[in-house]
């Protein structure tokens, strides 16, 4: 009898790693438990120095893990990491291209050495420098180019692959806002390969953009998971009200938690106050705007600060 199709690209159940000589034997993941479906883009957002990057090396089998479990295609990381690396392709956040050979040098031997016949491997090398505006630095040396051209290096590498399950380590950082939304086009035209692909961003616009399920992750734990649309109803306050002056701030505060912003005010209020305030406002004649929150709203909430401001740092330190 064959063996069960795991549900999941990836399975974690009470993931913990601490890193030797870490001060307090601080974890950088503290009892993780998360799921992440097949065929789909899977965001996970936090703080530099959250444990995004900790958990991506230990599913992509570069570090082992010190408590739990980690499957990734229904293999554990600990005693399948052969089976696991022939079908994974990874980004890392620190890795760069070899500056010896030229970029589409770079690619072909990438995809050959995951074993692909050579046609094949030309054909994805082409095809994936023209979708990430590479064609021009085909023969460049990889020496002589940007540092944000690199970075397109290593996602075309990535992307042109045959891997089912795709790590993409803050695929976008350094890029620039076309460049960025290339990748962005690169990573749709994946999925629709049904193949499955672990983001991990601090640009919560392209988490946004991307991903059908998110986990918020700070200081090494799982804060919140789910969609979108499941994250926002889970907070507090669902909804923000722009509400302009000369609105008295005083009659405010009835309706949710008030910020004050230039030229006015921002009220982050549940639905029905939120709806209130507004038809209040424009009573009034003030101008007003309403919306759900956004994910920079959400966060600012759960955490209590910015997406911006750092975590403390990851130690480097292998265990």
């Amino acid at each position: 009898m064959a063996a069960p199709v795991p549900d999941f690209a990836l399975s974690a159940d009470h993931l913990g790693k601490v890193y030797p000589h870490s001060k307090g034997a601080t974890p950088a993941l503290d009892d993780l438990t998360l799921q992440v479906p097949k065929g789909r883009v899977y965001g996970l957002i936090g703080r530099n120095g959250a444990g995004k990057t900790t958990f991506v090396r230990i599913a992509a089998t570069q570090l082992a893990l010190t408590s739990g479990r980690l499957e990734v295609l229904g293999m554990d990381v600990t005693s399948r990491t052969s089976e696991i690396r022939a079908r994974i392709a990874c980004v890392p956040q620190e890795a760069r291209p070899l500056y010896f050979l030229r970029t589409q040098e770079v690619v072909y031997l990438y995809l050959k050495m995951r074993g692909m016949e050579p046609a094949e491997a030309r054909r994805r090398t082409k095809e994936a420098l023209e979708e990430l505006s590479l064609t021009e630095y085909a023969k460049r040396l990889v020496s002589r180019l940007s540092g944000g051209l690199r970075r397109r290096i290593l996602c075309a590498m990535v992307l042109a692959s045959d891997a089912e399950v795709l790590f993409l380590d803050e695929p976008t950082t350094g890029l620039d806002p076309i460049a960025r939304r290339e990748v962005w086009q690169a990573v749709r035209r994946t999925i629709r390969e049904n193949r499955t692909i672990l983001l991990t961003t601090h640009y919560l616009d392209e988490a946004e953009a991307l991903s059908s399920r998110l986990a918020l992750v700070e200081k090494g734990r799982l804060r919140l998971e789910g969609t979108p649309e499941d994250l926002r109803a889970r907070v507090r306050y669902p909804y923000r009200v722009m509400v302009e002056e000369p609105f008295p701030r005083e009659e405010l505060a009835p309706y949710g938690r008030v910020a004050e912003v230039e030229g006015g005010y921002l009220v982050f209020a549940r639905e029905e106050d939120a709806r209130d305030l507004a038809r209040k406002a424009l009573e009034q004649g003030v101008r007003v705007s309403m919306g759900p929150v956004s994910l920079e709203d959400i966060f600012l909430e759960v955490v209590g600060s910015s997406i911006e401001a750092d975590a403390p740092l990851e130690s480097e330190e292998e265990g």
